[in-house]
């Protein structure tokens, strides 16, 4: 008898995981539109794409393991590719000003991620 209060077999947290995150992505890519439209706010709304990635990537390092062993070099070169694209890319964007302190932080977060994978 299924009892509708315990997992069933199918039951997978990671991909809950995965779609908890990616309702979290959808909504702070909605919220970026009541970012104001001077220089820094279109830096900001520019930037989402890049900081949900740089998360994403972060993300999938915390599971590299959970790869088949022989995939795992290749997911972690993948994420170091990922992780320098999307951080080139905020702080060209955010250039001598520097990117906001949140912003580094996940970029640091998402860099030592990396050798801990």
């Amino acid at each position: 008898m299924n009892d509708p209060t315990l997992p069933d077999r199918d039951y997978n947290p990671q991909a809950l995981t995965w779609a908890a995150m990616l309702g979290h992505w959808v909504d702070f890519a909605r919220s970026s539109v009541a970012l104001p439209d001077d220089a820094a706010g279109r830096k900001l709304k520019a930037s989402v794409p890049d900081l949900i990635q740089l998360q994403a990537v972060w993300f999938a390092l915390q599971h590299l393991g959970d790869l088949p062993p022989d995939e795992r070099a290749l997911g972690r070169d993948r994420a170091g590719v990922l992780i320098e694209r999307h951080a080139g890319a905020l702080t060209g964007r955010f250039g001598d000003a520097g990117v906001p302190p949140g912003v580094a932080e996940l970029i640091d977060d998402a860099r030592a991620a990396l050798p801990q994978a």
